[in-house]
């Protein structure tokens, strides 16, 4: 199975193709992810608050998200995967940014690097792609400085904020990335930034106007339950499912029925007797007489 390229994904946004993408966070997922046929996986930073239980995205580090996205760049053999910029990993310097980037390369494998911001990133993109490296722009709900735009909420709303959307993805295009997120914004104007700029956009809440769409893993399989956000649409409940499995799991413990004779396995005749001989001299005869007859037809 070959692994997707940019020319490939911008051949099928320029064909009129969506795009595909999800979130992911462990090889397991990630196997069943790209058996799938989705396009693009991002290990995103989210991985603080659906997986370790954090309220925010900002306790992400980089040695944290290498390993995760290691485990995903294993298990993707078609899907591009994509290393999320955890929060002060980029913002710090341009040399900290490359480096940083460049660890989410040689360290774990993955074929690209996902930052957040607009016009004040430009010089970090610019030479983060200068570096060789794929970066895909983030615009919108950007969450690493989400006390400074208001929270969780829409981005855009106004004439005067859209218009500075706008000018951040332009920027953005002008330094070189390969495609944008537009993570919650109003969807006539993803719609029209779609249409201004020449790479392939992505929309997360974003309305159909855009040349791709992302969900959160746990969101679409109905795994995370603490809310679950207007724009995602769940396709399983496997969260339900689980709960189901692991109460039968403790029920049969409790009653017994779990684990039964075909869940062990059988000693040999001959070799049951040799260990019963040797554990008579280590056993009081009472004791060896009650262990013979206990083991005298054991399960296969």
């Amino acid at each position: 199975m070959a692994k997707l390229t940019i020319p490939e994904l911008w051949a099928m946004a320029e064909a009129g193709t969506p795009l595909s993408m999800i979130t992911c966070y462990d090889y397991p997922s990630a196997r069943l992810i790209d058996a799938a046929g989705v396009d693009i996986v991002l290990v995103g930073d989210s991985v603080a608050m659906t997986v370790l239980g954090h309220p925010n995205t900002l306790p992400a580090t980089m040695d944290m998200m290498v390993i995760f996205a290691g485990a995903v760049a294993r298990g993707c053999e078609r899907a591009f995967v994509l290393g999320d910029m955890p929060y002060m990993s980029y913002q710090v310097s341009v040399p900290e940014a490359i480096r940083n980037a460049g660890r989410f390369m040689a360290e774990a494998g993955v074929d690209g690097v996902k930052l957040e911001g607009g016009r004040t990133m430009v010089g970090a993109v610019e030479a983060i792609v200068g570096a060789g490296i794929p970066v895909m722009g983030h615009l919108g709900l950007t969450p690493q400085s989400a006390s400074a735009i208001g929270g969780y909420r829409v981005q855009g709303r106004s004439a005067a904020t859209a218009l500075a959307l706008l000018d951040d993805a332009l920027a953005l295009e002008d330094a070189g990335v390969f495609a944008i997120l537009l993570e919650l914004v109003p969807a006539r104007v993803a719609e029209v930034i779609s249409q201004k700029v020449s790479v392939p956009t992505i929309s997360i809440g974003s309305g159909s106007g855009c040349d791709g769409h992302c969900q959160i893993y746990h969101d679409a399989i109905g795994m995370f339950e603490a809310f679950t956000p207007r724009h995602a649409k769940r396709y399983a409940e496997v969260g339900a499912t689980l709960r189901e499995a692991l109460a039968r799991f403790q029920a049969e413990i409790k009653d017994g029925t779990y684990p039964g004779p075909e869940h062990a396995f059988r000693i040999g005749a001959e070799e049951l007797r040799a260990f019963l001989a040797g554990a008579a001299t280590r056993l009081g005869p009472g004791e060896i007489d009650e262990l013979s007859r206990s083991l005298e037809d054991p399960p296969r």
